[in-house]
């Protein structure tokens, strides 16, 4: 029986990056994946693959209609579908493999198949064939990510081609003539706008009153107002109570919230997009005596610790944001804990992207919670409209905010709304990370001209109640 110092259930973004830190660290480690290829839901069928569909199908967009508008004409773009989810799955591949030489690099064992606990400090690995294999290792994290949540109450049969889940949506062979997105969020949203800008009708239907669910509220109102001018149509505060495959596709029925006759729309697909939920399928965490929480998520301590003496989680499969790179920062700190290290993740300053044209970022606190907490606070708001950088390159749509705490100017919140909004969020986690201000912020020297000017003007604007450029 082969022995390791740790092993990891799970090879997604805190599973892998968990075992390279143990690896680093100078532990025998193993990694556990019943995929062929490493990377779990986010490098395989999520995350990698839904931004180069993202990207290409903005390029798509930008052809036709904003390279007119500086001069360079082109011929109406035309689209070659095949060529497109071809370049996504050599994206895919790229990023897999790459995870594989990791693996390689830092004498990290994979295992090959399901991942069981039998207990402390057991485990088995079942292959494909059915034989299970039996492993001892001083630690075990569990890494094992989420799955597809379907719609609470409501039978859903996914087909993956014309009911699909994000995984069906990034397979699509063709052009859809209407889908519905089931679910106003980062998932629904992103998705639904790589088949609008490719030729969908794209109608979101949500529970909510509003989408991006915790997004900030003045956020996730203007940004509604962009995707509508794209041509999404929203139906909000609507209850799904049944989608179902019907001669033209399938149809999505839904009421009021609050109240009123239902409605029945048909479309060629129907993706729903509804969240994730946490996988614990198969593990035997019951049997093995791992506690779990009212919401199915693996129960642990502020370090990670299950119930289970040895046996850590991370990720998804924990509360928490269910974001890759969330679970990344708890890999690394679960690895140090091992080690005798101290490992520590700082929950005030996670960044969430919306990864669409134009992109939402957010890090720290929404005005919503501040308000909530009792939490006297200035904020300061700067348009990239104002901004030259943005004029230059036709990406004036968006907005910064920064929100710092009124008698200490703190930074306690920033969310941006803007062309690379994803890149331009990092300085104000830094600066969140370091307990800085909005006024060390608005002091910093911004290389001009640059979309990240904005970020600056909002600080200004934060800290001395006014911008320089408005």
């Amino acid at each position: 029986m082969s022995t390791y110092d740790v092993v990891v259930i799970g090879s997604g973004p805190g599973g892998y990056v968990c075992a390279i830190k143990c690896a680093q660290l100078g532990l025998k480690t193993a990694i556990v994946e019943k995929r062929a290829t490493l990377g779990g839901t986010c490098l395989n069928i999520g995350c990698i693959p839904s931004k180069a569909l993202l990207q290409a199908s903005e390029l798509f967009v930008e052809a036709e209609h904003t390279l007119p508008k500086m001069g360079v004409k082109v011929a109406k773009p035309k689209l070659d579908l095949k060529a497109m989810l071809a370049h996504k799955d050599a994206t895919v591949k790229s990023n897999v493999d790459g995870v594989a030489f990791l693996m390689k690099k830092n004498k990290i064992d994979w295992l090959t198949g399901t991942g069981k606990i039998l207990g402390e400090g057991k485990l088995s690995v079942t292959g494909e064939d059915g034989k299970a294999q039996e492993y001892e290792a001083k630690t075990i994290v569990i890494a094992t990510g989420s799955d597809v949540a379907g719609i609470p109450g409501v039978d859903v049969e996914f087909d993956e081609k014309v009911i699909v889940s994000s995984t069906g949506a990034l397979e699509l062979s063709k052009v859809p003539g209407h889908m519905i997105v089931v679910g106003g969020g980062v998932i629904g949203l992103e998705l639904g706008s790589v088949w609008k800008r490719l030729g969908a009708e794209v109608t979101v239907v949500e529970y909510l009153g509003t989408i991006l669910g915790g997004m900030d509220g003045e956020v996730s109102k203007q940004f509604q107002r962009m995707l509508e001018k794209q041509g999404i149509k929203f139906n909000l505060g609507a209850k799904v109570t049944g989608v179902k495959k019907n001669s033209k596709g399938a149809e999505v029925t839904f009421e009021p919230v609050k109240g009123g006759d239902a409605e029945t729309v048909s479309a060629d697909v129907v993706l729903v997009a509804t969240g994730r939920k946490p996988y614990t399928d198969g593990l035997g965490l019951e049997k093995a005596g791992v506690v779990l929480d009212d919401r199915g998520r693996v129960d642990v301590n502020e370090h990670w610790q299950t119930s289970i003496t040895g046996i850590y989680a991370i990720g998804d499969v924990v509360a928490g944001p269910m974001l890759a790179h969330k679970a990344e920062d708890e890999g690394m700190a679960v690895a140090e804990i091992i080690a005798g290290e101290h490992g520590h993740v700082n929950y005030d300053v996670i960044p969430s992207v919306v990864y669409t044209e134009p992109e939402v970022a957010s890090v720290g606190k929404t005005e919503e919670e501040l308000k909530k907490a009792g939490i006297e606070y200035n904020s300061g708001k700067f348009p990239f409209a104002a901004n030259g950088r943005a004029r230059a390159m036709l990406a004036t749509d968006g907005f910064v905010k920064v929100l710092a705490d009124k008698t200490t100017d703190r930074v306690l919140g920033v969310h941006i709304v803007g062309k690379g909004a994803g890149e331009m969020i990092h300085e104000a986690a830094v600066l969140m990370e370091f307990g800085g201000s909005s006024e060390d912020l608005g002091r910093t020297c911004h290389a001009h001209p640059t979309m990240s000017e904005a970020v600056r003007e909002a600080a200004l604007a934060t800290a001395f109640g006014k911008p320089l450029h408005m």
